[in-house]
């Protein structure tokens, strides 16, 4: 237990950065194994092919999100156990989110091997780039069921305050990626399929790390696949509060999609400079997902082990480093923008189309991590339903209707008139998941308070 992070007691600050420093650095690594797909495709294989990889993100999000945002419940869950050290809680938590990761991921990988054709089809994929892409995807999708589970075991990690180890399963799985692309594309004249088969090769590599880990026989809730069922009750739990985040990912994916179809509609060197300026900007976020990702750990515990009080705190800490992290990177990578996206791309009409993109979103990046701060703390403190509800209107939904009406305005049909929707959508939803924190949290204290005075009485 030395090794985890105190959720509940010390410094906020000092224990906070101790957590989120190793997740942001296994986000922020496993999107530099990602961007070392996108560079090898690139250089190797031509824009054609770095196309069709780009063209299949949105999509693949939409599916792989449906279960894995499932893994949020399991956090929220195993640290309220953990914040209450209910050992007996903990060890159903384990058996049953594995048993439901190995269905989860069947299911997930069964749905993006069939549906690859027809999806990318309505997305309005080039016919130059849809072949590539759709091999991308079945492949991709033979290695999802580990990537579940990996998403799973994982977020016990979390849970318990470890996050280092993760960091350590994804770094060797990456290295594992990075070496096979290099192989089968450089050495075995290979394209997007020699990338994605490393991808799932790479996924395979942490999910079994992170099981191995998980069957310690010095921890007294260590993973038996002996023991591997289906609790009923704690089902019924993880769904109730993994569900609408993983509606919630499936929504913003499906808004996603309808801005990657109106970038599809300006050609391959639009979607191939939306391709890397988005791979760019994805070490923004995956930063600032690290720290949200934190604090929705931290509260967990905390309202777990009934120290209300903590939670501003947490969220007064979170915020701080996570608009931090967010300005002072999309400040970096836009000022950097032109050698770092000439890693990736070659020609001038590309380059101009990520100038584009990175010019409006890099810059105001910071909003959506203040944003999924609150968003996770309502989470965290168990109301999954009302952040879900709040980013399908305020995100989702106004990403929709922004595409189908400001963008049909001759002068918004635009790439700069698709890419002002998202620093729009950020904040309107920003506010609205702060007044919903404020409401939880004064509700919360209200039932702590009648829980402390009828246990009194």
């Amino acid at each position: 237990m030395k090794r985890n992070v105190d959720m509940v007691n010390g410094s906020l600050p000092k224990n906070l950065a101790r957590f989120v420093v190793p997740m942001i650095l296994t986000g922020v690594l496993q999107l530099m194994f990602n961007a070392c797909d996108l560079v090898v495709v690139g250089q190797f294989a031509g824009d054609r092919a770095l196309a069709a990889v780009g063209a299949t993100g949105a999509l693949i999000n939409l599916l792989v999100n449906a279960f894995i945002g499932l893994s949020t419940g399991v956090n929220i869950i195993a640290a309220h156990a953990y914040g209450a050290k209910d050992h007996q809680k903990i060890d159903k938590i384990i058996h049953t989110s594995v048993f439901l990761a190995f269905i989860c991921g069947a299911v997930v990988s069964a749905f993006g091997i069939g549906l690859s054709r027809p999806c990318l089809l309505a997305m309005n994929t080039p016919a130059d780039t849809l072949e590539l892409a759709v091999l991308y995807m079945r492949i991709y999708f033979l290695g999802v069921p580990a990537s579940v589970l990996y998403n799973f075991c994982a977020a016990i990690l979390r849970a318990q305050g470890n996050s280092k180890h993760p960091l350590i399963f994804l770094t060797v799985a990456g290295v594992v990626n990075v070496v096979l692309n290099l192989f089968f594309v450089i050495v075995f004249h290979m394209s997007v399929e020699g990338v994605a088969l490393a991808t799932a090769i790479s996924q395979v590599v942490s999910a079994v790390l992170v099981v191995i880990y998980l069957k310690n026989p010095a921890d007294p809730a260590a993973l038996k696949f002996k023991k591997l069922k289906m609790d009923k009750k704690m089902v019924i739990k993880i769904f109730r509060l993994g569900v609408p985040a993983s509606v919630g990912s499936m929504v913003f994916s499906f808004a996603n999609i309808q801005v990657q179809s109106a970038v599809n509609l300006f050609g391959s060197a639009a979607m191939a400079g939306c391709s890397a300026a988005a791979n760019l900007e994805g070490f923004i976020y995956t930063a600032m997902h690290g720290v949200s990702q934190g604090v929705l750990s931290f509260v967990g515990q905390n309202v777990g082990a009934k120290k209300l009080e903590r939670v501003p705190r947490v969220v007064k800490v979170g915020n701080l480093y996570c608009g931090g992290i967010g300005l002072i990177l999309g400040i970096l990578i836009y000022a950097c923008k032109t050698p770092l996206l000439s890693l990736y791309l070659s020609d001038v009409e590309s380059m101009l189309s990520a100038y584009s993109r990175m010019s409006i979103i890099s810059l105001t990046y910071f909003i959506c991590g203040v944003m999924e701060v609150y968003s996770y703390t309502i989470r965290g403190m168990g109301y999954s339903t009302a952040p879900t509800i709040i980013s399908m209107i305020g995100a989702c939904g106004f990403r929709i209707l922004w595409i189908n009406t400001v963008f049909k305005i001759p002068a918004m049909h635009t790439l700069e008139g698709i890419y002002l929707t998202f620093p729009a959508s950020w904040i309107v939803t920003m506010l609205a998941n702060y007044i919903c924190y404020r409401i939880v949290l004064s509700k919360r204290k209200k039932t702590a308070l009648v829980e402390a005075t009828e246990l009194q009485a």
